[in-house]
């Protein structure tokens, strides 16, 4: 038991939810609020899925793919580094240009979000000194926390108002535009350069 505590407090801890409240406000704010809800549990329902996915194919999928997890983070990072900028140098056309109504789909609330590659890559360490079920019950446990969590964007939304919420999505670009930076050069200097040489 206190084995499944320990790798869901880490599994928590890496999905942040609480720092990603800013950009689930950002994204949803040109959406109808009555769909928010709605919005933020399909999106973690697809990250749910992408994550037991991984937890039991990852390791197949990459190497049938032929990607390694610097490749993964590398790319992750730059995913956040474009978004980032444009929460920071937003565009008439809204953080993810023309989208259909407005909504989000997958990208960037449930990948990389919720499921980024810090939470895969340590799904990957976790499996070859963990059970499958004991990593199943621990990460179920921690998104059904940060989910509670994500739910209450909506409620913060209305609380912060237009210019609450363009402060901080402009101090959530700045914040991810250095994790995008670190994760790239924390892949970097995992990489072994003598595979490719």
């Amino acid at each position: 038991m206190n084995e499944i505590i320990a790798i869901a407090v880490v599994f928590f801890l890496i999905m942040d939810p609480l720092g990603n409240i800013p950009l689930f406000l950002t994204v949803l704010k040109q959406v109808d609020p009555d769909r928010h809800n709605k919005i933020i549990l399909r999106e973690l329902a697809i990250a749910y899925i992408a994550l037991m996915v991984y937890l039991f194919a990852g390791q197949y999928i990459m190497d049938f793919l032929g990607l390694s997890s610097e490749a993964i983070s590398i790319s992750g990072g730059i995913i956040l580094f474009i978004i980032a900028i444009r929460m920071i140098f937003p565009s008439g056309q809204g953080l993810f240009g023309d989208s259909i109504g407005g909504e989000p789909m997958i990208v960037p609330l449930a990948i990389p979000a919720v499921a980024g590659p810090s939470v895969l890559a340590v799904l990957m360490l976790m499996t070859q000194t963990h059970s499958l079920i004991t990593l199943t019950i621990a990460l179920t446990a921690a998104w059904l926390i940060a989910s509670v969590i994500l739910l209450c964007a909506t409620p913060l939304h209305r609380i912060l108002g237009p210019r609450g919420l363009s402060a901080v999505e402009r101090l959530m670009g700045m914040i991810l535009v250095m994790m995008s930076v670190q994760m790239m050069l924390n892949a970097i200097q995992s990489f072994d350069f003598n595979r490719v040489g």
